[in-house]
């Protein structure tokens, strides 16, 4: 089997080629998008290798949401005014389902929370807190796509619903730790 040629230089000049064929430039708003949630992808690869032990449940959590990320840069990856979605490149009401119930699992089993929550705490909820603000930042690229283009409304629910994850995970990571929470002071003192 022949191996495979890492480099190519077609990028060299300051473009690249969307699903299809498409070039564009590595500076257009779709590149950031699927960029932004490849970033996202890594972080939550380096936040399953801190997961504390007994949170096994989440771990699958986060892998399962690591190959939906692929079909999110897949669908952003593609240009539809010009080439078909293939059929990995979709998210499904499900999927987003499937976060909410692990949402209210988690939440269900944590104190309420009455004040901010800084980052921080274990290494595991800090490394969330990571994941979370790349998510929120993967969504604004989104968004802005969005203006320019049309962009599947299940796409935007499930980056928003996976932050909201995120969080509640942090929150988790320092209960299974017994790490307190670090709350915000609003007078800085």
């Amino acid at each position: 089997m022949k191996k495979s040629i890492l480099y190519t230089g077609t990028g060299d000049a300051g473009e690249t080629s969307l699903v299809g064929g498409k070039r564009v430039s590595k500076h257009d708003i779709r590149l950031e998008a699927y960029g932004t949630v490849d970033e996202l992808n890594a972080h939550l690869g380096l936040l399953v290798a801190m997961l504390p032990d007994g949170m096994d449940d989440d771990a699958a959590q986060i892998r399962l949401i690591q190959h939906r990320l692929f079909a999110v840069g897949a669908y952003l990856a593609t240009d539809t005014t010009d080439t078909a979605l293939r059929s990995a490149a979709h998210i499904r009401p499900e999927n987003i389902a499937q976060i909410e119930q692990r949402i209210d699992t988690l939440d269900a089993a944590l104190p309420p929370l009455r004040n901010f929550v800084l980052p921080g705490g274990s290494r595991a909820a800090a490394q969330a807190h990571v994941c979370r603000t790349v998510c929120r930042r993967a969504e604004r690229c989104i968004c802005t796509l969005c203006d320019r283009q049309p962009v599947d409304k299940l796409i935007l629910q499930y980056i928003n619903r996976l932050s909201d994850y995120l969080f509640i995970l942090s929150r988790q990571c320092n209960a299974v730790e017994k790490k307190a929470e670090i709350y915000w002071d609003k007078d800085c003192k």
